[in-house]
C-alpha cells in the first residue's frame, strides 16, 4: 500500500538510526513501535504487499508520523514500553494494569497486621505481591494466620494506650487466634520474631519458620509438654504441605522467571512462573487479543518487562520457550533450556499455556455450538417447523438485461456456511429474463439430483423473491413428489416479509430475531456467490466474442491467450516478439493488424 504524498515526505526524512515511531490518526496516537532503523521499519508498512487485514487498516488510518531517536535498541525498547502504557494506543497489545491485582500489606505499626488490599499507599507499610489472583493470596494468608497469632484489630497499640487500659480483648483472643497485645498480654519481641518469619514466608523462603517450629517442637518434647509439641508438629506439617504443592524439580532452582507463549490467529496466551527456593510462589496465565500480525517474540518481549515490574521480580535468570532477543535487563540471562531440570520447569510452563489455549478454543467452540442450536430452535419456532432446520438451502437468480442468466445456491449446515455444498447453475431451458421459470428449473435440477444420488434433503428451502418465485419452487417440489418433505419460504425485497405457501399474507418476524439475521446472512451470501459467477461468465463471454470475431484466429487460440493473459487489454500490450512466441508468426500478424484497425477506427477525443 503506497504512502500518501504527505506521509511519503515524512518517511523520506526519517533517519537510519534506532528509535521509537508513533502513528497518529485525527484523534491521537494509534500505534507505537520501536526500530533499529527507523526509516526502513516505517517504510516497510507502506511497501510490503503481504500485510494482514488489521495491518492494512492501521496503515489506512495513519495521518501523521512522529519519531524519537535513541542511543540503542534497548533504549528504544524501554521508551516504547513506557509510551504504550501511557497512551494505550488502539493497535498495540495492552496488558491489564497491575493496580487491579491484590497485595498483602504488612503494616508498619507497633504489633504489625497482615491485611489483603488492592490499593497501594507506600507509607502504610511493606507490600508483598501482587498476586495473580485472589485465591493464591487467600491460601498464603490462611497459612500465615494458622501459624502465627497476629492481631486483626485496628487499635493504636501505643505503649501509652495499652498501659492506660483503653482496650478490651475481642473474640479473636478468646478463640486463640490472638494473644491480646491490646491489653499487654503479648511480648513485643516475640511478636517481632513472628513478623521476621512471616517476611521470610512472603519472600518464598520457608527455611527460617521451619527451623523455628522444629526447635520449638523438640524443646517441648524434651520437657514432656507433648500437647504443645503436637501443636508445633501440626504447624510444621502445614509448612510442608504448602511447599509440597509448589515444589518443582529440586530446591537448587532459585530466583528464576519462566515465561512461555502459545498463540493462534486471534490471540496469544502467556504463562508466567515466579520461582524461588525450588518453589513456584506465583503463577499467572494471560490471554491477549492480537491487534496486528505480531509474532510470539514480539508479544512476549514487552510482556516479560511488564510482568517482572508488576510482580516485583528481581530474578537474574529468565527461561522462555521462544527467543526474545536482547532485553534491557543488565545482569539478567535469558535462555531456552533443552535438557535438565530447567527444561522440565519450562515444559511445565508450556504445558500450562497450551492447556489454557486449548481450554479457550474449546470454550469458543462450545459457545458456537450453543449459539447455533439456539438459532435453529428460534427458526423452528418462528416458522412453526416440525423439525430442527439443521440443513438449509437458499436460491437466487442473476442476469444482466436478460443476458447470461445464472442461478446460485448456498447451503448452511448447523447454522454455518457449508461451502463445499455451494452450487452454480447455468440456466438451460429458459430464454430471457424470466425469474419464475428459472427458479423452477434450478430447484428441479437440485433436488432431482439429490434424490438420484440418495443424498439427504434439507429441512428448509429459501428462495429469494416473493410469491411468484415461491410458487414455482413449490411446483417444482410437487412435480418431484417431494412436497411435504421440506419446508419452503420466500424472502421478499423487504427482508422482514417472509412468504409461506398457501398464505396470501406475509409472515412478519421480529427484526431483532436471530432467525431473520441468519436469513439475511444467507441472502447476502447467495447474492455474492451468484453475482461473482455471473460477472465472470459475462466477462468471459465478452472477451471471447471480441477475439473470436478476428478473422484468421480460431477459438482454441483465443481461449489460450485469454486463459494466460486474462484480458484483451493485456494481449494488446504484448510486443510482436511476445505474440510470435505465443501463437506463431501468421496469427501474430493477424492480431496486430486487427488491433491497428481498431485504433484507426476509434476517433480521437479531446478534453476542454
Amino acid at each position: 500500500m503506497a504512502a500518501k504524498p504527505e506521509l511519503q515526505e515524512q518517511i523520506s526524512h526519517l533517519p537510519h538510526q534506532p528509535g521509537v515511531y508513533r502513528y497518529y490518526d485525527d484523534e491521537g496516537i494509534i500505534y507505537v513501535g520501536k526500530a533499529v532503523d527507523l526509516r526502513k521499519r516505517v517504510s516497510s508498512y507502506f511497501t510490503k504487499q503481504d500485510h494482514n487485514k488489521k495491518t492494512q487498516q492501521l496503515v489506512k488510518n495513519i495521518k501523521r508520523i512522529e519519531f524519537t531517536i535513541v542511543n540503542s535498541e534497548s533504549d528504544a525498547f524501554l521508551l516504547e514500553n513506557n509510551l504504550i502504557k501511557q497512551h494505550q494506543p488502539k493497535y498495540n497489545i495492552l496488558l491489564k494494569d497491575g493496580k487491579t491485582y491484590p497485595y498483602l500489606l504488612l503494616t508498619n505499626e507497633r504489633f504489625p497486621r497482615l491485611i489483603p488490599t488492592r490499593n497501594k499507599q507506600p507509607d502504610d507499610g511493606q507490600y508483598y505481591g501482587p498476586y495473580a489472583n485472589q485465591g493464591a493470596l487467600n491460601v498464603l494468608l490462611e497459612l500465615i494466620r494458622a501459624l502465627y497469632p497476629l492481631r486483626t484489630c485496628t487499635y493504636n497499640l501505643s505503649p501509652e494506650n495499652v498501659a492506660a487500659g483503653k482496650f478490651k480483648v475481642c473474640l479473636e483472643y478468646h478463640i486463640g487466634n490472638c494473644k491480646g497485645p491490646c491489653v499487654g498480654n503479648e511480648d513485643e519481641a516475640a511478636y517481632q520474631q513472628y513478623i521476621q518469619q512471616i517476611r521470610q514466608i512472603l519472600n518464598g523462603d520457608l527455611r527460617l519458620p521451619r527451623q523455628y517450629f522444629r526447635e520449638k517442637m523438640t524443646a517441648a518434647a524434651q520437657e514432656m509438654q507433648y500437647e504443645l509439641a503436637h501443636q508445633f508438629k501440626q504447624k510444621l506439617d502445614k509448612l510442608d504441605e504448602f511447599q509440597a504443592k509448589s515444589t518443582i524439580v529440586n530446591a537448587s532452582l532459585t530466583n528464576i522467571d519462566v515465561f512461555s507463549i502459545a498463540s493462534n490467529e486471534k490471540a496469544a496466551f502467556v504463562n508466567y512462573f515466579k520461582v524461588m527456593n525450588g518453589s513456584i510462589i506465583l503463577t499467572q496465565n494471560l490471554e491477549l487479543t492480537k491487534k496486528l500480525d505480531e509474532t510470539d517474540a514480539e508479544i512476549l518481549a514487552p510482556l516479560i518487562m511488564q510482568l517482572r515490574q508488576e510482580f516485583a521480580s528481581e530474578a537474574r535468570e529468565i527461561l522462555t520457550n521462544v527467543p526474545v532477543g536482547d532485553l534491557p535487563l543488565p545482569g539478567v540471562s535469558i535462555a531456552q533450556p533443552q535438557i535438565g531440570d530447567k527444561r522440565k520447569l519450562l515444559e511445565l510452563s508450556i504445558k500450562n499455556v497450551l492447556y489454557a489455549r486449548k481450554e479457550k478454543e474449546s470454550m469458543n467452540e462450545k459457545s458456537k455450538d450453543v449459539n447455533e442450536v439456539r438459532i435453529m430452535e428460534q427458526i423452528k419456532k418462528d416458522l412453526r417447523l416440525t423439525e430442527l432446520p439443521k440443513h438449509i438451502e437458499c436460491f437466487d437468480n442473476s442476469n444482466f438485461q436478460g443476458d447470461n442468466p445464472v442461478s446460485a445456491m448456498v447451503c448452511f449446515r448447523n447454522a454455518r456456511p457449508s461451502k463445499k455444498d455451494y452450487r452454480h447453475y447455468h440456466v438451460k431451458t429458459v430464454v430471457g429474463p424470466n425469474d419464475f421459470d428459472t427458479m423452477y428449473e434450478v430447484v428441479t435440477r437440485r433436488y432431482r439430483r439429490l434424490v438420484d444420488e440418495g443424498a439427504s434433503l434439507p429441512q428448509l428451502v429459501i428462495v429469494d423473491g416473493g410469491k411468484g418465485q415461491l410458487s414455482m419452487a413449490v411446483k417444482a417440489l410437487k412435480d418431484l413428489n417431494l412436497w411435504g418433505q421440506m419446508a419452503v419460504i420466500g424472502i421478499a425485497k423487504r427482508l422482514e416479509e417472509i412468504y409461506v405457501p398457501n398464505d396470501p399474507l406475509p409472515l412478519y418476524i421480529d427484526k431483532k430475531s436471530e432467525s431473520l439475521r441468519l436469513f439475511q446472512r444467507m441472502r447476502d451470501e447467495v447474492h455474492r456467490f451468484g453475482i461473482t459467477f455471473h460477472r465472470s461468465r459475462r466477462d468471459a463471454a465478452t472477451l471471447k466474442t471480441e477475439l473470436t470475431d478476428v478473422k484468421g484466429l480460431g477459438p482454441v487460440t483465443a481461449d489460450k491467450l485469454l486463459n494466460k493473459f486474462k484480458s484483451v487489454k493485456k494481449i494488446k500490450e504484448l510486443t510482436e516478439a511476445q505474440l510470435v512466441a505465443e501463437v506463431g508468426k501468421a496469427k501474430a500478424k493477424v492480431l496486430l493488424n486487427y488491433f491497428d484497425q481498431q485504433e484507426t477506427a476509434t476517433p480521437a477525443t479531446s478534453v476542454e
